[in-house]
């Protein structure tokens, strides 16, 4: 989840808040503790299909953590793979920063209670530098997570024992975001710092292999003070064909088709902003057909229409959300696996936004906001059953989580889980 600049840059842990159209880097924003707001948009958005990419060497040699290297923690709080019921623990992931002040020491290990929200503490991963945003292979089985630094990376975790397997470069710059593709053969990340999005195959043991395809963003061109691209998500839309990478740069969405077998992209569509919106985030609707944009620069969140069969995104008419604070920034939106409701992370504000789906997720009404009991909420995430959302609070050092109600109420479990400079949190 992520976007931003690394260590080599200097200053605080990066914020992930709007700095486009300010000249300043991600880290001098956080210093900043959010500045001036972010400019207001200009025009309505739509989108169109015109070519956007430029594509990067693919041949790489492995960075990152060295291979079989082990974590200084005891063994994992529930075991990776496995389907506990539903009154046992589960699993939680912690991202972080850990060349930050007061950052932490790698990935941090916990586990949770699925009927009392309860967070238990069970360790570090360590080995694994700026660990910004994490995801899971669909098998359980290996953890992969950002190295957010200058020369962006990617590792691979085996949970069995929590062993390094290593990791490669992304070819870009403060890699900020990674997924996994459906099929499992296919690890998706996107590039804040250098504008980009790459693709590395995943072999039968969760290793990485040196990358496939990589692309930077170049067209449209950035607006005058966005400092150039800036990719902020890269993930698989539910067709499975097709992968969108969120450029905040840009003010665009890109639609590629993944090859499965090469593992390479070919661009199919762009959908465009309004000017300065500053996209982040989407996350789809579990009918597939509507995903919901977070804008960070402007403050708002957007229904956007999808288009399987040839991937193309249409962007709707911005929408609140639901802040009252002079400055906010949207982080990331979530939906619940039944579809019924969304959530957005709002920094700034510290709340999270909710919202009701109506019209099989064609339109989002706004329920309210709810305090988030931390300090700058930069990530957002469900856990799999969709009864429990935890925030990750960068600033305060904290996971808030929250039991979601009918209704979409959500309602505060327990008091805030320490974790340093949290940034990512990732239930299982």
């Amino acid at each position: 989840m992520g976007g931003g600049t690394g260590a080599a840059r200097g200053g605080s842990p990066r914020s992930g808040g709007a700095d486009g159209g300010r000249g300043w880097s991600r880290r001098r924003f956080v210093g900043a503790l959010g500045g001036a707001a972010a400019a207001s948009a200009l025009a309505g958005c739509a989108g169109d299909g015109d070519g956007g990419g430029d594509r990067a060497s693919a041949r790489e040699a492995p960075q990152a953590a060295p291979p079989g290297q082990q974590s200084s923690s005891a063994s994992p709080a529930t075991t990776p793979g496995s389907t506990p019921g539903a009154s046992g623990p589960r699993p939680l992931y912690l991202g972080t920063y850990t060349s930050a002040e007061g950052g932490g020491k790698g990935i941090g290990v916990a586990s949770y209670d699925p009927a009392s929200g309860r967070i238990t503490g069970g360790g570090t991963i360590s080995g694994v530098p700026d660990p910004s945003f994490l995801a899971v292979h669909p098998d359980g089985r290996t953890l992969y997570a950002v190295n957010e630094r200058e020369r962006g990376a990617v590792t691979a975790v085996r949970l069995a024992d929590r062993t390094v397997l290593g990791g490669r470069a992304t070819g870009g710059a403060h890699t900020c975001h990674v997924s996994v593709h459906p099929s499992g053969r296919w690890l998706l990340s996107a590039d804040y710092g250098s504008g980009s999005v790459a693709v590395h195959p995943i072999a039968a043991s969760g290793a990485l292999g040196e990358r496939t395809d990589s692309v930077t963003h170049r067209r449209p061109a950035p607006r005058s003070g966005q400092q150039g691209p800036h990719a902020h998500q890269f993930v698989t839309a539910p067709d499975g064909g097709h992968v969108i990478a969120v450029d905040f740069g840009t003010d665009t969405v890109y639609s590629y088709r993944l090859d499965e077998k090469a593992g390479t992209l070919t661009e199919v569509a762009q959908a465009h902003t309004r000017a300065g919106a500053g996209p982040r985030h989407l996350a789809f609707h579990p009918g597939g057909r509507y995903a919901y944009l977070a804008n960070e620069a402007d403050d708002t969140l957007a229904v956007c229409a999808y288009d399987g069969s040839s991937g193309r995104l249409t962007i709707g008419r911005p929408q609140s959300t639901g802040a009252k604070a002079d400055v906010n920034y949207p982080a990331q939106p979530a939906v619940t696996p039944d579809g019924r409701f969304a959530f957005l992370a709002n920094r700034g504000d510290n709340t999270l936004a909710r919202y009701a789906v109506e019209q099989d997720g064609a339109r989002l009404r706004l329920l309210g906001t709810v305090p988030v009991e931390g300090d700058f909420p930069r990530q957002i995430a469900l856990s799999p059953d969709g009864g429990l959302l935890f925030a990750a609070n960068q600033r305060s050092g904290t996971v808030s989580v929250f039991r979601v109600e009918a209704g979409g109420a959500l309602r505060l479990v327990g008091e805030p889980f320490a974790s340093p400079v949290a940034v990512c949190a990732l239930p299982l």
